[in-house]
């Protein structure tokens, strides 16, 4: 086969199998210093991410906290309707867990 042994076009090399026993113990420190540095770069990204949802929901609670004391309702006709597309959705076979779809 003409392919064999060719790493697969625009895949980075951690996502394809890599021969360690044929690399060199430098080659193995690079690309382990490289696997380490994308860890941490998107460990920050989780950790902005988590931050930025830890304060819209504060939001969110104090705005739903207000509103009752406001006597507004605890859900809207809005919300409900929402919540029976999605959970009709789902009984339909709609997954909503896959994060990968928009």
């Amino acid at each position: 086969m003409s392919g064999e042994g060719k790493q697969p076009t625009g895949v980075p090399p951690h996502e394809v199998y890599i021969d360690y026993t044929a690399k060199s113990d430098e080659e193995l420190r690079a690309i382990l210093q490289e696997l380490l540095k994308e860890e941490a770069r998107v460990s920050y990204q989780r950790r902005v991410l988590h931050g930025k949802i830890d304060i819209l929901r504060a939001e969110l609670v104090r705005r739903k906290k207000a509103g009752i004391a406001e006597g507004k309702t605890i859900i809207s006709d809005e919300e409900i309707s929402r919540l029976t597309e999605i959970l009709a959705g789902e009984a339909l076979g709609a997954s909503r867990n896959d994060p990968t779809i928009d």
